[in-house]
């Protein structure tokens, strides 16, 4: 009898570790998602960092003409009034253009 009461004991305690360890809600899945949260926090972290650049490029736009007149050279390719753009081959796209010539 006693035996079987340890036996059975037993099969109780492993069956509530296997439930406590792999079941649902188990740790198996705390451990998961503990992993998660810290993807996501980091992830927010970048977010944050990235939106507080945006801000302050913005607030520049709006504030700042030097700056837009940078981006508009920048990025947009834009010269200013009675501005002359001298464009200079230099050697290795010379020797590319004379090589497609002689093809």
């Amino acid at each position: 009898m006693h035996k079987i009461l340890v036996g059975s004991a037993c099969v109780v305690l492993i069956f509530t570790l296997w439930v406590v360890i792999f079941g649902h809600k188990g740790f198996v899945d705390f451990n998961h998602l503990r992993i998660e949260k810290e993807t996501l926090v980091e992830e927010n972290k970048k977010l944050q960092e990235e939106n507080v650049d945006l801000y302050r490029e913005v607030e520049r736009a709006r504030n700042d003409p030097e700056y837009i007149e940078n981006v508009a050279r920048e990025e947009l390719g834009m010269i200013g009034k009675d501005e002359v753009i001298f464009k200079f081959k230099d050697k290795e796209s010379q020797a590319e253009e004379e090589n497609k010539e002689t093809e």
